[in-house]
This record gives C-alpha cells, structure tokens and sequence, in this order.
C-alpha cells in the first residue's frame, strides 16, 4: 500500500517507521531537519526502537516537504501534525489538520484519511460536513515518549472513529498486521469518530487524575508529617487499585496530558461537572506546593536537573518542573539549569549550565522529578518527591 504520513513528530514518525516494513511509506515533514534525517536513517526524536529500525531495518521510507508528491498516488493518508492548546480560543488549534486534509482532497482525491492528532470532540463529523467528503476518520493513538515505536509494535488496543465498518476493519488490520504482537490479542474497537475523539481525551484525563491523586496524597502525608510511601502502600494493595503510576512528582505534563485535560474541560461548558475541573486545578496547585517546600530551605542558587519529562525521552514541553521553576524564581531566587538536550546558553533567563560537575558544586537546592545515579554524590543537595525511581 502507498501511505503518506503527515508529521513526523513521534506518533508520525513511529507509524511511518513500522507501516513502511511492508508499505511504502512518504512522510511529510515541513522542518527540512527532520527530512533529511530521516532520509540518513538517523532519527529527529529520543526512542530507541525507532533509531534501531532506521539504522537496521530494510524500509521503504522517504521523507519530503512537497505535499504534492508526498500525497499522489498514496491510498492512505495518516495526519499526526500538532494540535496544541489554543488557551485563547480555550480549544485545540486544529489549523494543521485542516490544512493537511485541505491538500490531501486536492492531490490524493481517491485516498482515505486518519487523523492521528488529538482533536476536539466533534472535529471529525464538522470537518467532513466543511471539507464534503465521507472519507475522513480519526484513530486515537496511545503512545509514550520515548517508547512510541514499541508501543505502535506491541498496542493495547486498536480504536477507529469512522462510520464505515469496512474501512474500520481495513485499518485495524494495516495496523494490527504491521505489529508485533499476536493480533488475536490486540483488542480492536470500532465505533463512531465522535467517541473516538471522546476515548482519547477520557483516557488521558483519567491518567491525569490517577497522577493528581497521588499527588494530593503526597501533599497531605508531607504537611502531615506522615509516610507517604507507606500510605501508597496500603491504598494500593487494594487490587482495585493496583501498584503502579502511583509514584509522587511535581505535576502531570509533556505532550498530551496538560492540553488534554484542558481541552475536555472546554467540551464539558455545556455539561455538569466538577471533576475535571479539580484535576485541572489540582496540578497548579500541586506545583504551588512543591515550590513553596524549595523555598522555605532558603536557598541562594536553586538548579533544575533535567526538564525532561521522562528517561529516554527528548520532550520537555510542558514539563511539570517549568512550572515550579517559574514559581521559584518570582521569589527572587536564581535558578540555573542542567539540560544536555537544550542548544541555548539560557532557558526562560536562567543560565544553562552544560558541565554537570559545576552545576553540582554551584547550586544549594538541586531539584529534581525523578531521582538519578548521577546525582548520588550530592544526594544532601537533592530535593524530589520521586519515591520509586525505577518508573
């Protein structure tokens, strides 16, 4: 099958890395680094299955930034161009998908198209009736940074948002057939775009959630003057409850989770809640508290080791440490940054410091989300709420 892909972000680029095993695959990138990367076979984002693919596998891969012949001829067209949260249109901004489906309409007229971007509830049944045309659907992914090759090869399910049966069970399949995982057992679910839309956003508000109540239990066990490990550990032997994502951090944050909440916020205007509002809130007001514990140790320099959400990840957008950061420093404390990802000698005007031994010996408070071997020598220093550092 000739498929063009959209974005080669990480959901584009893990979907375009496995399909193009046994498809030929054009991905369709308007940053010309990450197109000639690509075409070198070396990978734009941190995800070691994806770098291990393109330096080991046969694959028929190219990536180009001209729409026209990217999309002629391709049966299939996957768009995974960002849609990030507008907070003044309280919505998505979904001008890349409406452009990328404006232009797959004009040089691809006979292809299917899957969003792959998250969008609003609704986008898709609005977009058809704007665009004219029944062959716009939208497929939920489920990935995490840093692992999204792997989870693409090994999924734990497979959702189509569309209203034909027949094209639901025909991609359901491309995707099933290109993993590595049985496909007898790989859930797959058909339904309606509207609630596709509806899974994505419930999904990662649920897991938003989970992150904030943790929190919250933190935040009471530390003002208390209690255990918060043990207290994890009594709630989640319940196995209603289960003994996972339940390790304390500074908030939620990275791709999708911050603008996710916020966007299934903005659809409940209509509909009675509180919920979603709470979970909303509760990670400001978790990132107030973990700021307000840096500060009470008076510190001179405070240093942020890694905005990095995650091991093996490269995102640090939106990461839960930006916003204690920021609240640190309008107290008036300096605040220096250890990041090897950053190119830029200043982040948010504190100073980038890229010698990990002088960042060390220089700061007074080091802050870190998740602990790390390379800061057991200053442990002293060191302040987290990471208590299970192995996740």
């Amino acid at each position: 099958m000739k498929i063009c892909v959209a974005g080669a972000g990480y959901v584009g680029l893990s979907l375009s890395v496995m399909l193009s095993v046994s498809n030929e695959v054009r991905i369709l990138e308007i940053n010309p680094e990450r197109v000639a990367m690509v075409n070198r076979r070396e990978s734009p984002i941190s995800d070691e299955y994806i770098e291990k693919y393109l330096s080991e596998k046969k694959l028929d891969l190219t990536a180009m930034s001209d729409p026209e012949t990217a999309m002629r001829g391709a049966e299939l067209i996957i768009i995974a161009t960002p849609t990030n949260y507008d907070p003044e249109l309280n919505y998505f901004n979904v001008d890349s998908v409406n452009a990328v489906i404006e232009e797959a309409l004009k040089f691809a007229p006979d292809a299917e198209i899957v969003v792959k971007s998250t969008l609003p509830v609704g986008f898709t049944e609005d977009a058809r009736k704007k665009f004219g045309t029944d062959r716009l659907h939208f497929s939920p992914e489920f990935l995490r940074e840093g692992h999204a090759l792997y989870d693409n090869l090994y999924p734990a399910r497979i959702i189509v948002g569309t209203d034909s049966g027949t094209f639901g069970r025909d991609f359901s399949g491309l995707l099933a057939d290109s993993a590595i995982k049985k496909k007898e057992d790989i859930p797959v679910v058909i339904m309606k775009p509207t609630e596709a839309e509806s899974v994505k956003l419930f999904a990662n508000t649920y897991l938003a959630m989970r992150v904030s109540f943790f929190n919250e239990l933190d935040t009471y066990a530390a003002t208390k003057g209690l255990s918060t490990e043990k207290i994890i550990e009594g709630v989640c032997l319940d196995p209603r409850i289960g003994d996972f994502y339940n390790n304390p951090s500074f908030g939620y944050g990275g791709y999708c989770l911050p603008k996710d909440t916020k966007q299934l916020l903005a659809n409940y205007r209509d509909v009675p809640s509180t919920l979603i509002k709470a979970i909303v809130e509760s990670n400001s007001v978790r990132k107030d508290f973990v700021a307000s514990l840096i500060v009470k140790k008076n510190p001179k320099r405070v240093g942020i080791y890694r905005l990095v959400m995650k091991s093996g990840s490269d995102n640090f957008r939106s990461s839960s440490i930006q916003g204690v950061m920021k609240r640190i420093k309008a107290k008036g404390i300096e605040v220096v940054v250890y990041e090897p990802m950053l190119r830029e000698d200043s982040f948010f005007n504190s100073k980038v410091i890229r010698d990990l031994d002088e960042f060390k010996k220089s700061c007074d408070v080091i802050v870190a989300n998740r602990r790390t071997p390379e800061l057991s020598d200053v442990s002293g220093k060191v302040f987290t709420r990471d208590l299970f550092s192995s996740d």
